[in-house]
């Protein structure tokens, strides 16, 4: 991980704690195949109350493939909220994705 986002994914966000949420950085998720077999283990940048996968990015601009590795990550670890914060662009970028598991993952 670089030195940006250790730093964003420890410091900055400490005030969560402060405010109740419960987060965790380079928190280990468990990663499924379609049919529920484990993979292994992915590392979200951020974990925020075992709900939302955080992926912090220092990048000139999201591109495509950023918001595919999210959509990958909830997919395949079962998360269902996703942030993909972009701190490297001249705005701040900040937008929420959303993967529902009901229709992927029927009971």
């Amino acid at each position: 991980m670089g030195t940006w986002k250790r730093f964003m994914s420890g410091r900055s966000f400490t005030d969560w704690g402060s405010k109740g949420l419960r987060y965790a950085p380079q928190e280990p998720l468990h990663v499924y195949d379609e049919d529920g077999a484990l993979l292994g283990e992915y590392f979200a940048d951020l974990l925020v109350e075992n709900c939302l996968v955080v992926e912090l990015k220092a990048c000139g601009a999201i591109i495509n493939d950023h918001v595919a590795q999210l959509l990958g990550y909830l997919r395949s670890s079962r998360v269902e909220n996703g942030l993909l914060i972009n701190f490297g662009a001249p705005r701040l970028y900040i937008k929420k994705y959303i993967f529902t598991l009901d229709e992927e993952y029927p009971e």
